[in-house]
């Protein structure tokens, strides 16, 4: 391999803050919500031209799962008040936590600057800084070049965990027996779809017959590999479906070759899927495509090390840990085949028979050996059964909301993040 030899160069500090929140997905907008109501200043870098990550940008049809987030429920009643107003549409096929994307992306961007957050917009980090063991802020690019970013302290929540893996937090990929991930989706949206008849099959192991055969069997049969599932989901605007039907295999969401590949696997799948759609689907005989989301949904990369890590066992005995910093969190073994269409043979969807919820302890966002910066998201400390659990974004969301609140809590009280009494987080996160 060549290598280009950059020139050392002086980059200016553009600015400091006492929280950086590195990222503006679900985990970012509850760490960086909760962080500056507790009196910090608090700064978010977004790679994309929006607050929301996946339930915007991604084009996701619902929220998902449930959490003990109070900020969720604010986004839902705040999204739901604004669509009212721009034709937000009231079928019993879909509830609050349906997303209306447009819609979102105003009311979180609102929200946000209501609490005095400073948002920079496509603006990517490049690398933290790290002295003594403990990141002190990053490098970040974007237009107007390359800017460091002092903070006293950091929240990860980029999704693949790109700040820790920086810092050197230590980390495996995908399942721990292979490596392989699970795969990644591009989000798209139909019009034209007649609600009376339309058929909304919300998960893989929904099967359901028509004149025209089993609809998950007649996907397989028609659709090309590794599409072959059908999921659709009701959406808050008149006619339309959000379609959740492409999928990549085999690929790395940290490798930027292997990126584009999946995108644009997926991408290629879309007209096949809306032609399937509209020659075997009830209800879809005039459907159209809308658009498609402008963010891929990459949904395994990174497992990071931290002082306690989350198991499936945790999970599947609803296990409470005195430690919590996220409650009453719930969901299913969502894995999607890592070889192909559907469930992974790993995944429990129908037959998910635990009904309580669980906690996630305050360890889980502390990496191994770095200080000043906690793990939020889907990065954090857990094994790829339980990930496939806690990566919904209504945990995502809640977890975001605790590593704020450690965050502003370790300035405040000029402590150590892992020296922050997980008790104090509780107090203001279980409000």
């Amino acid at each position: 391999m060549e290598y280009y030899i950059e020139e050392s160069c002086k980059i200016p500090q553009i600015a400091e803050v006492d929280v950086l929140v590195c990222g503006g997905g679900p985990a970012g907008i509850g760490a960086s919500i909760r962080a500056s109501r507790l009196g910090v200043s608090v700064m978010v870098v977004e790679a994309l031209d929006c607050i929301g990550g996946i339930a915007t940008a991604g084009m996701m049809s619902h929220w998902g799962g449930r959490s003990s987030s109070k900020i969720m429920q604010e986004i839902f009643q705040n999204t739901y008040d604004k669509a009212q107003e721009v034709g937000w549409c009231n079928n019993d096929k879909c509830g609050h936590d349906a997303i209306y994307h447009e819609v979102q992306k105003i009311v979180l961007e609102e929200m946000m600057l209501k609490e005095n957050i400073k948002i920079l917009y496509y603006t990517r980090v490049c690398r933290a800084v790290v002295e003594k063991d403990t990141v002190v802020g990053v490098i970040v690019e974007n237009k107007s070049g390359r800017g460091f970013i002092r903070a006293k302290r950091i929240v990860d929540a980029t999704g693949d965990g790109d700040v820790a893996s920086s810092a050197g937090v230590p980390y495996f990929l995908g399942r721990e027996t292979d490596k392989r991930m699970q795969p990644c989706t591009i989000m798209f949206k139909v019009g034209g779809v007649d609600y009376s008849r339309a058929l909304f099959p919300p998960s893989f192991e929904t099967t359901i017959e028509t004149e025209k055969g089993e609809i998950q069997a007649l996907a397989k049969m028609h659709l090309p590999f590794p599409a072959g599932h059908v999921l659709l989901y009701a959406s808050p605007t008149p006619n339309t479906v959000v379609c959740n039907m492409t999928n990549a295999i085999e690929i790395d969401g940290t490798d930027g070759e292997s990126l584009t590949r999946g995108v644009m696997t997926c991408r290629s799948q879309i007209i096949p899927i809306v032609k399937f759609l509209r020659e075997y689907i009830p209800g879809y005989e005039r459907c159209w495509l809308m658009s498609s989301a402008s963010l891929v949904g990459v949904r395994e990369t990174r497992h990071f090390e931290g002082v306690k890590s989350l198991t499936k066992e945790d999970i599947l005995e609803a296990k409470y840990q005195e430690d919590w910093v996220v409650r009453r969190a719930w969901f299913n073994f969502d894995v999607h085949n890592l070889t192909g269409a559907s469930l992974d043979k790993t995944g429990i969807q129908k037959n998910w028979k635990q009904q309580g919820d669980y906690t996630i302890p305050y360890g889980c966002l502390l990496p191994k050996k770095i200080e000043g910066l906690a793990l939020s998201g889907r990065n954090i400390s857990g094994s790829h059964l339980a990930h496939s659990n806690f990566r919904i974004m209504s945990v995502c969301i809640a977890l975001g909301e605790a590593s704020g609140v450690a965050c502003a809590l370790s300035v405040l009280q000029s402590k150590r993040l892992r020296d922050v009494d997980p008790r104090e987080i509780q107090k203001i996160v279980g409000e």
